[in-house]
């Protein structure tokens, strides 16, 4: 029969579907001929998205967009392109037309500044995009070591059990028992480099217990699926199964709960740089510019406004996307 697409983005238009209902009673459209959740393109997911979750996933493309556009006009373009220097003083001398600029600092926004300058007259909206490079990166290494690390560890322990996931969870739990921000400003304070790959790397092995912990129990409920115990009697060899059978179903889970974790760490690196633990000045990042711009919030809130502005939308839309696909995927696994 042929059917629409599904609001919950798991459907697509077929000649031969099923419409079951999951353990929440939301109707997933299914293949008939092999009982399984239908693919569906990016765009008709994107389609399929409520208006509100849109609008998120379209302010994470354009952080993306301008951290990429800022890092490719200092790294390969030299400035060229049109975006000023995030660390130029605009009421100073600018080596690049041989004179003094003609900016000021706290200027309100203009169409020369569109977020006005901060108090070293430098401009707001530039320093807004390159900080969010720092952001991006930080994001990138901490999801790659907690999907690929803890993705993977966990998945193991969930499917082997015994001894093996008894000793693993121990120290999973041993790690998890001390304060996440302490241990973390002790880490970041024994290391003199404020560099960005180290922030990042520590980060992203402090995330790998808990992403080992969600892919654990994802790994436990797929274990105990028909089809993996239908694999096990026909004789498939256990590595096949972990890898053609555990590891596929648990890795969507994994990648919809580092959209919710990957808001969590923009916020830890923002009180980071807050503290003046994160990169090393003048790199600019959103937690240090809300940390410049305080000492002149009685003159100038603007400062401090703009910056917080764009790390709540950015946790925001996150957590909107996050939540979308992990409802998504709850309905694609009681489907299997």
């Amino acid at each position: 029969m042929s059917i629409e697409p599904l609001a919950d983005g798991t459907g697509v238009v077929l000649d031969h579907a099923d419409v079951i209902a999951d353990a929440s009673g939301v109707p997933v459209v299914v293949d008939a001929v092999n009982h399984k959740p239908v693919r569906k393109s990016p765009w008709a997911v994107f389609r399929s998205m409520p208006l509100l979750v849109k609008f998120a996933t379209f302010w994470l493309f354009l952080i993306v967009f301008g951290a990429i556009y800022a890092k490719l006009d200092v790294t390969v373009f030299d400035g060229a392109l049109p975006l000023q220097d995030p660390n130029l003083q605009t009421s100073g001398f600018n080596p690049a037309t041989g004179g003094f600029g003609t900016g000021g600092p706290l200027e309100s926004p203009s169409a020369e500044h569109w977020l006005g300058t901060d108090a070293l007259a430098r401009d707001t909206f530039s320093r807004i995009v390159h900080g969010a490079w720092v952001s991006l990166i930080v994001v990138i290494v901490t999801v790659a070591f907690g999907v690929i690390i803890g993705g993977m560890l966990g998945s193991l322990v969930g499917f082997v059990r015994g001894k093996t996931e008894t000793l693993t969870m121990t120290l999973i739990d041993v790690v998890l028992a001390f304060p996440a921000l302490i241990l973390l400003l002790a880490l970041v304070s024994i290391f003199k480099v404020r560099d960005l790959v180290l922030i990042s790397v520590v980060l992203g092995v402090l995330s790998v217990p808990v992403y080992t912990r969600v892919s654990r129990a994802n790994s436990l409920a797929i274990s105990n699926r028909e089809f993996v115990t239908a694999a096990r009697a026909i004789g498939t060899k256990p590595r096949r199964i972990l890898f053609r059978e555990i590891i596929p179903n648990v890795l969507p889970t994994i990648l919809a709960y580092a959209m919710v974790a990957a808001a969590t760490i923009i916020v830890v690196e923002g009180a980071l740089s807050f503290l003046g633990l994160s990169v090393q000045l003048p790199t600019s990042t959103w937690g240090n510019m809300i940390n410049q711009a305080r000492g002149d919030l009685k003159e100038d809130a603007w400062q401090v406004f703009w910056p917080s502005l764009v790390l709540v939308l950015t946790v925001m839309a996150l957590n909107q996307v996050g939540d979308f696909f992990q409802r998504r995927g709850a309905h694609r696994s009681s489907a299997l």
